[in-house]
């Protein structure tokens, strides 16, 4: 009986409150504004997504940047140019020979 009882009075509670128009309304425009239109968190959760993400390659194109641009500068004397170009794309002049020594850890 007593568990009865307890169903009974909390149905009674559940529906004076859930029924109350004020209630009702609060309840119907929350789940609007959360499932429907361009401003819904949905949308809002799923744009601030994609602007972290964007904001991450921001900084990984900005490092990139800079890196360009010491690079640059260290190019700026035609000796270090010399000494890139021998390196990195394995260049050489007319009379001399290139031989690759491989570097062991």
């Amino acid at each position: 009986m007593t568990e009865h009882s307890f169903w009974t009075k909390t149905w009674v509670l559940v529906k004076r409150y859930l029924l109350n128009k004020y209630i009702l309304t609060l309840v119907v425009f929350g789940l609007i504004m959360f499932f429907v239109g361009d401003q819904s968190i949905r949308v809002r959760l799923h744009k601030a997504r994609q602007i972290r993400e964007l904001e991450q390659q921001r900084d990984i194109y900005q490092n990139a940047i800079d890196e360009a641009q010491n690079q640059l500068q260290t190019l700026s004397s035609k000796d270090s140019l010399e000494k890139f170009a021998r390196e990195k794309y394995l260049m050489h002049q007319n009379n001399e020979d290139v031989f690759l020594v491989p570097e062991h850890d």
